[in-house]
């Protein structure tokens, strides 16, 4: 595994790019600490792409169509992740439920 500042992945995008499609394995680092790593099928399968999936859902980043894409997952597994993880698949404040509830209701 290679490591690789973000000066770096700003002066050498296209060949570090070519060598994660390649399969290798490579850290970017700021200031030394890691703030990326190119996705491999090991990493993949190990669940990386469900936690990063589900992260960013949370975070509110991405729909559910694009979080289970992403998760290799259809909706309705999605929905049973997120419920695993206890992350709300609506995120509706008490006035937005309300409206919600009173628009059910008429």
């Amino acid at each position: 595994m290679e490591m690789f500042t973000i000066r770096d992945l700003r002066n050498r995008t296209g060949e570090l790019i070519r060598e994660a499609e390649a399969g290798h394995l490579s850290l970017v680092t700021k200031h030394g600490q890691p703030v990326a790593v190119p996705f491999d099928e090991v990493l993949l399968k190990s669940g990386v792409r469900l936690a990063v999936a589900l992260h960013l859902f949370e975070e509110q980043k991405v729909s559910l169509a694009q979080a289970a894409r992403l998760a290799g997952l259809s909706a309705s597994e999605m929905m049973d992740k997120l419920a695993e993880n206890q992350i709300p698949v609506a995120n509706y404040t008490k006035d937005e439920l309300r409206d919600e509830l009173d628009q059910f209701n008429k």
